[in-house]
């Protein structure tokens, strides 16, 4: 990835939301063994668990903090994303109050998308309130794209011109951010000219990323791929074999009824574990080097999958829902399409209950 954007670029490794399914902690330490020196997560509770497991590097809080945070962000040298002078006054009551000489922070701007941000309009309040705080280091700029898989977006455009002109009006003002950031893993890979100095891969990380689009087709191409591949394997195990003869309905509702005498494996997992009950009848899962169709609706705790005609299934063999076995691959992306949702939720929603294993 850094051979990518260039040596001279930062990586922010974003490990929000237990690191996209993968387990925050543990993905950060092994980002942190192979060299990543940043690290994005979305506030403080996310921010505690990976300091007391020793993670040393620089931990940006996306977004931003609750009142009443502010000490604890500087004690454990946490780096808060601002955006309102209250946030910048607050901060620097907390700072001067723990004697930190320099507590850094990064200044988010809204360019377009409407969500966290100062407004453009608004940055001489801002201006106003860091002169103010003498204990508080204005680290970097950063914003977000709205639609960086969209090569022909002009919005993209429209949010880089307004970024820039953030940029210039705290030049003239005396300001100058060491970091800029707007890229993520979408920008980080298409766009080079917004990938600043400072980048914010997520979905990447682990395997993926979003398709890109122009004219509202999909498109590949030299440029829009990078060399990476899903680290995740989600398996079971088959928890019970069922011979079930013909017109047998299966499942809540009945909404699959066999057409012939069949093998029903039951596999001890199901939507309260992050299986995507939209794929009820739909999915697959690798069996014994042989895809196996999901059928009849996925419940919170079973799911069933047909394998009839797999030669020598038993009780106990591995089932694996998302991965690759044999040359045979499920991936996030097939359970996005078919539940009509981004990889990102399909990740995102394997549960807390399924445990993780992880392995060099």
């Amino acid at each position: 990835m850094q051979a990518h954007i260039g040596k001279d670029v930062t990586i922010c490794a974003v490990v929000k939301a237990d690191a996209y399914g993968h387990g925050a902690v543990e993905c950060s330490k092994a980002l942190e063994q192979e060299g990543a020196r940043w690290f994005g997560v979305t506030g403080l509770d996310e921010a505690i668990p990976l300091r007391d497991a020793g993670i040393a590097g620089r931990i940006l809080l996306m977004t931003g903090f609750w009142r009443g945070e502010e000490e604890e962000i500087v004690r454990l040298g946490l780096t808060p994303t601002v955006w309102e002078p209250g946030q910048i006054q607050s901060l620097e009551k907390a700072a001067a109050r723990l004697k930190v000489a320099s507590q850094a922070i990064h200044l988010k701007v809204d360019t377009g998308m409407g969500r966290l941000g100062v407004a453009p309009k608004d940055l001489q309040t801002i201006f106003s309130a860091l002169r103010a705080a003498p204990h508080l280091e204005l680290e970097a700029v950063s914003t977000h794209l709205a639609s960086s898989e969209v090569l022909d977006a002009p919005s993209v455009a429209s949010q880089a011109r307004s970024f820039d002109d953030a940029l210039e009006a705290l030049r003239v003002e005396g300001w100058k951010a060491p970091l800029v950031h707007a890229a993520n893993t979408s920008a980080m890979i298409s766009r080079r000219e917004l990938r600043y100095n400072m980048v914010r891969p997520g979905l990447a990380l682990y395997g993926y990323h979003l398709p890109f689009e122009r004219a509202g087709r999909e498109v590949s191409g030299k440029g829009l791929k990078l060399a990476i591949k899903p680290a995740l394997t989600w398996k079971t195990r088959i928890l019970s074999l069922r011979e079930v003869p013909a017109g047998q309905a299966l499942g809540y509702g009945g909404t699959y009824i066999t057409q012939a005498p069949s093998r029903i494996a039951v596999l001890p997992l199901g939507y309260a574990d992050g299986l995507n009950r939209k794929i009820s009848s739909r999915g697959r899962v690798i069996v014994r080097e042989n895809y196996a169709p999901i059928v009849g609706r996925i419940s919170m705790d079973l799911t069933l999958v047909d394998v009839t005609g797999i030669s020598g299934v038993e009780v106990g063999d591995e089932a694996v829902l998302l991965g690759s076995a044999n040359g045979l691959s499920v991936s996030a992306y097939e359970h996005a399409e078919m539940a009509e949702t981004i990889p990102y939720e399909i990740l995102c929603n394997i549960s807390k209950r399924v445990p993780r294993k992880y392995i060099s």
